[in-house]
């Protein structure tokens, strides 16, 4: 577990922030160019490109250049490693419940014999 934390910290920290969300919500319709995730945020242009540059260092965008224009798509497979760390917490405190709520009906069983 212990190699997947430092990608995990990336992508927890990237995904942190509401603008970074937007962002992503934007591309997960397709690729953009900068200007274009930009013009919602009101931010200036090099507060966007940090955020972008964030995004990109999770893994979660490329972006590539076509003379002046930089345009950025979502990477979705980075995703996976978050969902499967989600997923294994999910199922070991799903367990943890479930023997918990046997030690309750237990002691419940046992005090009313």
């Amino acid at each position: 577990m212990a190699k997947h934390e430092p990608d995990l910290s990336l992508l927890f920290h990237a995904l942190a922030d509401p603008t970074r969300r937007a962002v992503l919500a934007r591309l997960a319709r397709g690729p953009a160019p900068v200007t274009e995730l930009a013009n919602p945020t009101g931010l200036r242009l090099p507060t966007v490109m940090r955020h972008l540059s964030v995004l990109e260092e999770a893994g979660l965008i490329a972006t590539s250049k076509d003379g002046r224009v930089r345009t950025c798509a979502i990477v979705p497979e980075a995703l996976v490693p978050m969902r499967t760390w989600l997923d294994e917490q999910r199922a070991l405190w799903e367990a943890r419940l479930d023997r918990l709520d046997d030690y309750v009906m237990t002691l419940m069983e046992e005090r009313e014999k």
